[in-house]
């Protein structure tokens, strides 16, 4: 069953609360779903760390929380490369796909993270967000359509491991990108392209980011809800509502 109150809310029978108007859901994988952006935080320090390291020696300025926040949260592999590297006043040849890790390319400093992420997924294993878990198993009782959106191109790995994959009807991920050519968060293209193979139009979709550059991309597509998820704190929160979010909260539980 289903209710309105006189906000023009949605309240199922599974004490979800939504506009009323939204019949699908989006969601971010790392950090939304699972606690795997902590190894990407991880996996990101490390390379860019070795990288600025060799490049400007000893006295380098260490990549930090607040530039995987402003730079490579939520973006693909490469854009956040180019991105942080930019910031840095760094500007590498692309290179190719098959680049080893002793090169100088966007290529190369991306697979050498990805190697490292790979390698620390296989040591500590995928945690999803146990309130996550009850968000989505809700709406998907509900009836809402689910799919996941992440610039990961680990995401059916990652995803597999939560056991929620069967619940969601697509998947966006990094692989996908890269083959369909999509402009990567915060551009739009990606939620886009999973509302689409939903069959939904993104005014009824709610987008679910915990990155700034997703928030953007839900805002950008005209989402009709896009829900900041703060796992940083930190003013992370009102950063999330100045780029986009119409509802922020600390963990999906909230909205249950």
């Amino acid at each position: 069953m289903t209710g309105r109150d006189g906000a023009g809310m949605r309240h199922t029978n599974h004490s979800i609360t939504l506009p009323e108007t939204i019949t699908a859901c989006l969601f971010d994988m790392d950090g939304v779903l699972t606690s795997t952006a902590e190894l990407h935080r991880t996996a990101w320090k490390q390379v860019f760390d070795e990288f600025l390291r060799a490049r400007r020696g000893a006295s380098f300025r260490p990549f930090t929380e607040q530039d995987y926040l402003d730079h490579v949260d939520g973006r693909p592999r490469r854009d956040g490369v180019r991105q942080f590297l930019a910031s840095r006043g760094i500007t590498l040849p692309e290179g190719s796909p098959e680049d080893p890790h002793d090169l100088s390319t966007v290529h190369a400093v991306g697979n050498r993270k990805n190697d490292l992420l790979e390698k620390l997924i296989e040591e500590r294993g995928v945690d999803p967000y146990p309130g996550s878990v009850r968000f989505v198993r809700a709406a998907h009782d509900a009836g809402l359509a689910l799919g996941v959106v992440t610039s990961s191109a680990n995401g059916k790995r990652v995803l597999d491991a939560t056991g929620l994959a069967p619940l969601f009807l697509v998947r966006v991920d990094g692989v996908v990108i890269d083959e369909e050519g999509l402009r990567g968060k915060p551009a739009p293209d990606s939620f886009l392209a999973a509302a689409k193979r939903l069959g939904v139009e993104p005014a009824a979709t709610a987008v679910f980011e915990d990155a700034l550059s997703g928030v953007e991309a839900g805002r950008a597509g005209a989402f009709g809800h896009v829900v900041g998820v703060d796992r940083a704190g930190n003013g992370h929160a009102q950063a999330l509502r100045e780029h986009g979010a119409d509802a922020v909260v600390t963990d999906l539980g909230e909205l249950l």
